[in-house]
């Protein structure tokens, strides 16, 4: 068994208060910007773009994308100018904050234990900062990005959702192929990083010294303790507890919900000679897995959610979809156009869905191959079927560097 681990940076890797290093990080920004930006506007800014990131439920625009559009327009300024002096910041002011911060004792021993142990890791930092400002205070805890082989550094270049959505824990899981074996995540934060991460059905382990918790008694993680208790649990705890449990209906949104935008973050900047590109003989290229998922989200899996709506036990037929690759020539069609048409078809659907009430979740359905079942079940499918298809997407892009390299 191969554990995924997903580590929180501030607070769980790092000692940075946010109550004294936003102040200063503020303060320090907006007097470096200040021949071109007031100040005052620019906080503002800022803030104003970030909590657009916090609230962003779109898969095809990135965290990034999502704060430009709010701050450029508030701040009045050419967006080269201020990416010019932004680099300049983070490269020549931003190291100066260090100070604020210091290594959690004990990060560094559990890190390279996991390391040790072939734990495959990713930091899943809320993705509010841009990459080098997650790189830098990384190096801080002691884990300079070039000598720890971290598979994900969520930042906003990349990412579609922020904690404590289960979405963005579902981004990070399909970046990283849909993990098959147990997956755990630790955090300091009991809201963004434990209650975000049990949401999508993860294992979780709190960061917090005396185990209480106050003011949210529902959230309850598997185990917490300090850093160093990690690995004495990880000993006693059996493979099987740690599985991703998808069975709640919350669990489930949250991944289709992840699909398109880890479709979106893997594809936006593909050469066009590569998306008719097939593997091997009979297996497909990237088009037709786009124009799969399109064409089941538009004519299969939508339908079937109004019809349970709609009707009282509906009979479901079955569809043989692979067989349209060939009968409706996907590989003759436009890729990254597919891509735009899946996103929006799968938006529709997930608009759709957020409406059914728990009693309608439960509906019963009759399916021509799968018989008595209900609309629980059917996303249970939907669901296994888009992490079927994004390790999918993964393996080609692997056989592209191959190819490349």
């Amino acid at each position: 068994m191969t554990l995924t681990l997903l580590l929180d940076l501030d607070g769980t890797l790092l000692e940075n208060k946010i109550e004294t290093f936003l102040p200063e990080y503020l303060q320090a920004f907006s007097q470096f910007i200040e021949p071109h930006i007031n100040p005052q506007v620019f906080v503002e800014a800022l803030m104003a773009g970030t909590r657009k990131m916090t609230r962003n439920q779109r898969p095809d625009c990135t965290l990034k994308e999502v704060f430009e559009e709010v701050f450029y327009q508030m701040v009045q300024l050419d967006s080269r100018a201020f990416k010019d002096q932004a680099e300049n910041f983070y490269s020549q002011v931003f190291p100066t904050l260090k100070h604020l911060t210091h290594p959690v004792p004990g990060a560094r021993e559990m890190v390279d234990s996991a390391i040790e142990r072939g734990f495959r890791i990713s930091i899943a930092t809320n993705p509010l900062f841009p990459l080098t400002a997650i790189q830098q205070r990384l190096a801080w805890a002691g884990f300079p990005p070039d000598q720890f082989p971290f598979e994900q550094v969520a930042s906003y270049e990349r990412y579609h959702f922020s904690k404590p959505d289960p979405a963005f824990f579902a981004e990070i899981l399909g970046y990283m192929r849909w993990p098959e074996d147990g997956v755990v995540m630790v955090g300091n934060d009991l809201e963004r990083d434990i209650s975000g991460a049990n949401s999508l059905g993860l294992s979780t382990f709190w960061i917090n010294e005396d185990g209480n918790i106050t003011g949210a008694p529902q959230i309850i993680p598997q185990k917490s303790g300090s850093i160093k208790d990690f690995h004495p649990w990880m000993d006693t705890t059996k493979p099987e507890f740690l599985q991703i449990d998808f069975s709640s209906r919350t669990s489930l949104l949250a991944v289709l919900k992840s699909t398109p935008a880890v479709l979106d973050g893997l594809l936006r900047n593909l050469d066009a000679e590569l998306w008719n590109f097939q593997p091997a003989e009979g297996s497909w290229s990237l088009t037709e897995v786009l124009c799969h998922l399109r064409d089941v989200d538009t004519e299969v899996n939508h339908p079937r959610v109004r019809r349970v709506l709609e009707e009282v036990n509906p009979f479901l037929p079955s569809e043989d979809t692979d067989s349209w690759a060939q009968s409706r020539d996907y590989l003759g069609q436009d890729g990254p156009q597919a891509l735009r048409q899946f996103i929006i078809m799968r938006v529709k659907l997930l608009d759709l869905m957020s409406t059914i009430s728990p009693e309608t979740w439960n509906s019963k359905v009759r399916h021509a191959i799968f018989g008595p079942t209900d609309l629980h079940e059917l996303v249970v499918i939907l669901a296994g079927h888009d992490r079927v298809h994004i390790r999918q997407v993964h393996e080609i892009l692997d056989a592209v560097d191959l190819k490349n390299s």
